[in-house]
């Protein structure tokens, strides 16, 4: 059932309209049309448009596109709810052929395609067809197939309360409360993001348990139960997987097992285990191999110097002698009382180089492979602000880094999102955003679909 008015795409477009143009029309009248519900709803009624200018709601880019086809109009009709329902709910069940008849469904997934998916809420408001094709995932998994993802960072500066920030858009999210649950609050929390789903991994009373943010329904849940429960654990994903390496199980023994997990099934599978057993280390992935670096081993509360990569068409682990020695100040490489123990190492991955933020120097390293050595080329924020590298968060976001983080103040305090797209010249941070929070990041991950 369509509610309130559809709209009839012209016929008249221009016959040198290139195709990528007409994607872009068509999709920005699936948003009009969503946006448009949420006025009717809001207002009682729609103002009458026979007309548009398809380059009012694009940006630059976009508008360079149609900007020499201005006459490109649609006409607001109204349909029959009765007509409707009978053809798109046989059975009682929502038929997704039938998004926009007069565009066909397959060109109406090409255009959904193209929109951000900070729109998809919207979208899905505008009937229950919309609502089961955003809901199903068949969106995420195309976009996935034609290389189109955007990255979003989730960030938790306060228990139980996660943030979403669009940085190309610059948009905040925020996410619904996580279930409360005092032990799983107060307990070491990690998180990761995996195809369309964040994943909290904490600890309950007698056991680990695990919360999953679905971005598909807006929803948390819990239940998930990996092969082998742990906590302190390196790990990073790839698209719809993720490996997850390391940690301690809940005697507290130091693990050096590592299993996979895919976001489309569900599953989880053991793989071969590391050559080291570690905790508190880092994961990342460079070059389709997923690397573990740092972290602590057996009977010694020194940091690791070693790191591992796993070749996931061979399955087998690697040891890299000396990959990450010396960092934040030599640190890591010196025993230090629990109380002032440090993060695990701050690592990140872009375009297939790993760099590193050095919290005791402010710094930002970058990994020569070849040469398995690190160089310092320039500084963090100034407001890159962390107690021995907790509260800090760098991460890769599609092709930048960001660091978020900020000053601890009485009361509360500032978290500033600075960014850098790394080129051969030492770190420009950007300022993305500011926002009145906890000065403290608890955990953050980064979602790209």
């Amino acid at each position: 059932m369509l509610e309130g008015p559809s709209y009839l795409v012209s016929r008249d477009l221009p016959s040198s309209c290139e195709q990528e143009s007409k994607w872009i029309y068509n999709a920005f009248r699936v948003i009009e049309l969503s946006n448009s519900k949420h006025r009717l709803q809001d207002h009682g009624e729609i103002p009458l448009r026979k007309s548009c200018k398809v380059q009012d709601a694009f940006d630059q880019g976009s508008r360079q596109l149609v900007k020499d086809f201005p006459n490109i109009f649609v006409i607001q009709t109204n349909q029959p709810d009765d007509h409707d329902h009978d053809q798109n709910h046989i059975g009682g069940r929502s038929d997704t052929s039938s998004l926009i008849h007069q565009l066909g469904r397959d060109v109406t997934i090409r255009c959904l395609l193209r929109c951000s998916r900070s729109d998809y809420g919207s979208i899905a408001s505008v009937n229950q067809n919309f609502r089961s094709l955003i809901r199903s995932g068949e969106l995420y998994r195309l976009r996935r197939e034609m290389g189109i993802v955007e990255h979003w960072v989730y960030f938790s500066c306060k228990l139980l309360e996660w943030k979403a920030f669009d940085p190309i858009h610059r948009r905040w999210m925020n996410l619904p409360q996580m279930p409360n649950n005092d032990c799983f609050m107060c307990a070491d929390k990690e998180s990761l993001a995996v195809g369309t789903e964040l994943l909290v991994f904490g600890k309950e009373i007698m056991s680990h348990v695990i919360y999953r943010y679905d971005i598909l329904t807006n929803t948390w849940s819990s239940g998930m139960r990996m092969n082998t429960p742990r906590c302190l654990f390196g790990s990073a994903s790839l698209g719809e997987v993720a490996i997850l390496a390391g940690g301690c199980d809940p005697l507290g023994n130091i693990l050096n097992s590592a299993e996979l997990y895919n976001s489309e099934t569900g599953t989880w599978v053991t793989l071969p285990s590391m050559n080291k057993a570690r905790k508190k280390c880092s994961g990342v992935f460079m070059c389709n191999k997923f690397y573990v670096i740092g972290g602590m081993g057996v009977g010694t509360s020194k940091s690791l110097t070693c790191g591992e990569v796993y070749d996931m068409t061979t399955r087998t682990w690697t040891v890299i002698p000396d990959m990450f020695p010396g960092c934040n100040g030599g640190v890591g490489v010196t025993e230090a009382p629990a109380a002032v123990a440090e993060a695990p190492p701050l690592v990140a991955v872009v375009n297939n180089v790993l760099y590193a933020a050095d919290y005791a120097q402010k710094e930002v390293r970058r990994y020569e492979k070849d040469r398995n050595s690190w160089v310092s080329i320039g500084r963090l924020p100034d407001q890159a602000v962390s107690m021995n590298g907790w509260g800090l968060a760098f991460r890769a976001c599609g092709d930048r880094l960001i660091v978020i983080g900020g000053p601890m103040a009485l009361g509360g305090g500032i978290i500033e999102l600075n960014s850098w797209i790394p080129d051969e010249g030492p770190p420009q941070w950007e300022l993305l955003a500011q926002k009145r929070s906890g000065g403290f990041v608890y955990n953050c991950t980064v979602m790209g679909c």
